[in-house]
């Protein structure tokens, strides 16, 4: 479990079910969401940067992340160390060499569910599904075509706890996700070299969700 912590931590956990998006907000982040690309196949680079309260160096690791539409999401950190998990809608694994090392079950374990949701959406751009998780504030320029900035806030005290307050920009795709924990960390993650299509994924990628 320590392996996958921070994913975890970076990549926004939790979630609860809640209201609707307030008014003020709505039309922003619907024109938001029809900005976005949403290709069955996505995959690219991430640099992700940790800062520790009471900890003056960031803790800093980057790798390779894919997103399948329908079938799951590969995170591989590569830096400083090699560690590969494979989230789908029922369960989070950690693989190492090929094979599975830990599993994590949503029929076992309820909490997972509600991570790998909040994940899907967060990778994928669906804005249409955070809404239900947290408050959303956006913006948008050039006419409604981008760039863009969404602030959310989580609706329950729960799931507030565990993640903090969201920040995402992007343009045709979600490019940067910062989060500011309760406790003062902050985990800051940009996305880059984007490709789309099924050339985008390598053979062997495509063999781990097999």
């Amino acid at each position: 479990m320590i392996s996958c912590k921070p994913l975890f931590t970076s990549l926004l956990l939790g979630a609860t079910l809640a209201a609707a998006l307030p008014a003020r907000a709505a039309a922003p982040v619907q024109h938001i969401q029809a900005a976005l690309a949403k290709p069955a196949v996505m995959c690219g680079r991430f640099d992700q940067t940790k800062q520790l309260t009471g900890i003056k160096k960031p803790l800093q690791s980057n790798g390779r992340f894919c997103v399948l539409k329908g079938r799951g999401i590969l995170w591989q950190t590569l830096q400083p160390f090699p560690n590969t998990l494979r989230i789908t809608r029922d369960a989070i694994v950690q693989m190492q060499n090929g094979r599975v090392a830990m599993k994590l079950d949503a029929q076992q374990e309820p909490v997972v569910k509600m991570i790998n949701s909040v994940l899907f959406s967060l990778l994928a751009g669906d804005l249409s599904q955070l809404d239900s998780l947290f408050e959303l504030d956006g913006e948008i320029g050039n006419n409604g075509k981008g760039p863009w900035h969404v602030a959310l806030k989580a609706r329950q005290p729960a799931l507030a706890k565990a993640i903090g307050d969201i920040t995402l920009d992007g343009g045709a795709y979600v490019e940067r996700v910062g989060m500011k924990e309760a406790g003062g960390d902050r985990t800051d993650i940009v996305f880059s070299a984007i490709k789309t299509g099924e050339s985008a994924l390598t053979a062997e990628e495509g063999a781990m969700f097999d």
